[in-house]
């Protein structure tokens, strides 16, 4: 974890951020296996610190200074995001790069059947999901400075070819059926259509922040693995969370009573944003998902190789991850082959 002067932390943060008026307290937030995530207090004001953990890092990794360059660009759009206030650079008090942004209050909904909301609540609050999910798209990324936020070409391919470096530059023990997923991508490649927009890389219910009394989201977090790709990358992502279990690491929707509850189905999920978005329903939509897998349980690899050499922002996690990844691989390979 990071080790820092309180004093000389409290220096810079009132030298850098407007509105800081003196370091009060620093509390690390204990959810999540990405970025380390503080909430700082000065005076009446809150705001939130989002650094790199210290130690080796993978390379392109934990990307704090992407985060804050698409918030910033994001600022005044439809898609709701927390102000930046601050960039250090990777020399910091922290001793590694890190963001200071505004602290959003509301809800953050951990569980995404929803248990304490009631039937009609929880689908509104997945419509909310959907709206900000096609908002997000609808933007044309040079209009907002982000032209350049990521390579031109095939995204998928990629994509493919950079988790599955990473996968390899983490692993720990030999997984055949990863190894097959990686084949797998190769050969059902999807030809690159030209559809291109700012994907946000983690688009789940728990990266975002719900008006306190209503179903709207006023913040969406997490922005460290955006880039410019395949909108369907973000949607098919979310919608494997349909698929995965809901007890456990994963906090899925599998195995539930969706219809008893009041939540959308994946078809008609991916059927409201498609309309709201003006296009067809995607063909290859196995291949959206099974990459949605492999790349996720990439990420989870790189999660526990940091945990075994001691670098893990949650380290409660570490344990499980092994038999977590060993689980995604098996059925990302059996919904390839169904």
């Amino acid at each position: 974890m990071h080790s820092f002067d309180r004093a000389d932390l409290a220096a810079y943060l009132t030298a850098h951020v407007p509105g800081f008026e003196g370091l009060d307290a620093i509390t690390k937030f204990s959810d999540g296996q990405s970025n380390p995530t503080y909430r700082i207090e000065s005076g009446a004001k809150s705001f939130v610190l989002r650094a790199k953990p210290p130690g080796r890092l993978l390379k392109s990794a934990h990307a704090v200074d992407r985060e804050f360059r698409v918030m910033q660009a994001l600022a005044g759009t439809e898609v709701p995001v927390p102000r930046v206030f601050h960039l250090s650079g990777e020399e910091s008090p922290m001793g590694t790069q890190f963001m200071v942004m505004e602290m959003v209050e509301g809800r953050i909904f951990w569980d995404p059947a929803l248990p304490d909301l009631d039937r009609a609540a929880r689908g509104a609050i997945y419509d909310a999901m959907n709206r900000t999910l096609a908002a997000l798209h609808a933007i044309d990324p040079a209009t907002i400075g982000l032209g350049d936020f990521g390579r031109p070409g095939n995204y998928f391919e990629r994509q493919v070819a950079r988790w599955s470096g990473q996968y390899r530059e983490a692993a720990t023990d030999p997984l055949p059926d990863a190894d097959w997923l990686m084949g797998w991508l190769v050969e059902h490649m999807v030809p690159d259509d030209g559809a291109a927009s700012i994907v946000h890389g983690d688009f789940r219910i728990d990266n975002m922040i719900f008006a306190p009394d209503a179903p709207a989201v006023v913040a969406l977090l997490d922005w460290e693995l955006s880039t410019l790709g395949h909108p369907l990358a973000d949607l098919a992502y979310q919608c494997m969370h349909w698929r995965l279990p809901h007890a456990g690491h994963f906090r899925g929707l599998g195995g539930l009573d969706r219809a008893a509850l009041g939540l959308p189905e994946e078809e008609g999920y991916v059927a409201a944003y498609c309309a709201r978005r003006g296009i067809a329903r995607p063909d290859n939509w196995t291949f959206y998902l099974v990459f949605s897998y492999f790349r996720l349980l990439a990420i989870l690899q790189g999660v526990y190789r940091r945990g075994l050499d001691g670098n893990a922002s949650n380290p409660k996690d570490t344990g499980r991850l092994r038999d977590v990844i060993a689980l995604m691989a098996r059925d990302a390979r059996a919904l390839a082959q169904d």
